[in-house]
């Protein structure tokens, strides 16, 4: 029976483990979407959970706690000055998992995990993007018109 026995061990001792899931939780905050494994995903998803939560009340306590698993400084940075004023209305369910179908190599059951919301940021950086090209656009229009041909 497996009463209050919580998590995946995930086929690794209890170092690699930690060190997998700090990597990958340190991975989804950066870039915001990870492709693994489903057993990692899912092992993976509780931990950035909590760690948009300690973001959403941004003490230096809440700050050092987060340290305490993220890899490196920038990924703290991003969690608690985006991700965190992102989600503050949010009560959980910051991440969504996604089948992918099975890796080429192995047949491994692979997913996507990825912060809820990102691909609308990432829509709406698009989306100023063209908008930035089609004045640029607009402005050389404006310049070859208002010039006197030559003859």
């Amino acid at each position: 029976m497996r009463h209050k026995v919580a998590g995946y061990k995930l086929k690794r001792d209890g170092g690699a483990r930690t060190s997998l899931l700090r990597g990958l939780v340190t991975n989804v905050i950066e870039q915001e979407r990870v492709i693994t494994t489903v057993p990692k995903a899912k092992a993976v998803r509780p931990l950035v959970e909590k760690m948009i939560t300690l973001a959403k009340v941004d003490t230096l306590h809440s700050r050092r706690q987060a340290a305490a698993v993220l890899r490196t400084p920038a990924s703290v940075k991003k969690l608690f000055d985006t991700l965190g004023t992102r989600f503050g209305q949010r009560n959980g369910g910051y991440t969504r998992i996604t089948r992918l179908g099975p890796r080429k190599g192995d047949g491994a059951e692979q997913a996507m995990i990825e912060l809820v919301g990102s691909e609308l940021v990432k829509r709406a950086a698009e989306r100023a993007k063209r908008k930035e090209e089609r004045l640029q656009k607009m402005r050389e229009g404006q310049h070859e018109e208002g010039e006197a041909p030559e003859e």
